[in-house]
């Protein structure tokens, strides 16, 4: 697969993610719902016309309960999922450098990454992005931006000190293949879609322990229980997709990526020896604190950012957005 394949392929990618994007929160918003209607608001039964409905509900299904609830729901889940695509495209480079803290640098401050950077994007005949930098002693970096005049290259202050000329080089070189590559758009929107589900998660857990709270002393205990019961069935829905079925998804989509990356850093600086050295080192320290309560992000980084410790590390390990380290070192080498 060529370069010129691999930004097609990315795009069709992107517009099929923008696609699966509402339908897969219909998909589980409508699994909730009918999880709530199912446990919560009585016990199933069979009618005389041999249909499973709840004692509760009269004469209407589990089912025509659902979907009438699902159809007043729509608009509302439409207009919030297009506004959420928007803000993610227009503002989300944004987001993502607040939510990583990282600050701008000035060529005064950091003038060696400037003039690395000025060179590579001028033997590529690309823009020059902005660089910002992580205060944090670990090695790792990103790229952020979906238009060219808010992409923005992001390195942690342990890259740019632990590591040579030629290795910081071959870093800054995989970022910019991800612009050139057209991965930013791929990566952005999937981080929108892995983060919108957290998310919805975090909302629905607040909803159910705040109608949790007004149960005692309440005239009316019963709505503020189905509240509560409600609220924490949607939320372990959301969380289950965002946490454990979403690594999948970047499983899927990113890991090709990396590769190509690895491959056309290579090919602008003429030295994979170097960029081969500095994931050598990289992968015994990329752990970035900041990043850790935004585990969406992981798959923006050069490196997993996140501890793989215990059981969820297994669980993130499995659905890991990134290829093994090791092998990615072993193809730079064989160039």
């Amino acid at each position: 697969m060529t370069v010129y394949d691999h930004i097609t392929q990315n795009k069709r990618r992107s517009w099929l993610l923008v696609l699966l994007f509402p339908l897969t929160i219909i998909m589980w918003l409508y699994a909730g719902v009918w999880a709530y209607y199912g446990v919560f608001l009585g016990s199933y039964r069979y009618d005389a016309q041999g249909n499973f409905v709840l004692v509760k509900s009269g004469a209407l299904s589990v089912w025509e309960l659902t979907n009438q609830t699902l159809i007043g729901l729509l608009p509302w889940v439409a207009g919030a999922v297009l506004v959420w695509l928007a803000v993610s495209y227009y503002y989300g480079s944004r987001m993502l450098l607040y939510f990583s803290a990282a600050c701008p640098i000035t060529r005064e401050e950091e003038p060696e990454v400037y003039r690395l950077t000025e060179n590579l994007c001028i033997s590529q005949g690309m823009p020059m992005p902005y660089l910002c930098v992580i205060n944090d002693h670990s090695l790792n970096s990103f790229v952020v931006g979906t238009r060219p005049q808010d992409t923005c290259v992001v390195l942690t202050t342990g890259l740019i000190a632990r590591l040579e000329r030629s290795e910081l080089e071959g870093v800054i070189a995989h970022e910019l293949a991800h612009i050139q590559n057209k991965d930013t758009h791929l990566m952005m929107l999937a981080v929108a879609y892995i983060a919108c589900f957290t998310f919805l998660s975090e909302v629905f857990f607040r909803a159910a322990i705040r109608s949790a709270s007004r149960l005692k002393g309440s005239k009316k205990p019963t709505g503020w229980l189905l509240g509560a019961a409600g609220g924490f069935i949607l939320g372990m829905f959301f969380a289950v997709y965002g946490f454990m079925v979403a690594p999948l998804v970047r499983l899927a989509l990113s890991r090709t990526r990396e590769y190509l990356a690895d491959a056309s850093a290579a090919l602008m600086t003429r030295h994979p020896l170097a960029l081969a050295s500095a994931l050598g080192k990289i992968s015994k320290d990329s752990r970035v604190e900041v990043l850790e309560a935004h585990a969406s992000m992981s798959m923006l980084c050069i490196a997993d950012p996140l501890p793989s410790n215990g059981v969820f590390g297994f669980l993130a390990g499995v659905g890991s957005s990134h290829p093994p380290m090791a092998d990615r070192i072993w193809r730079l080498r064989q160039m």
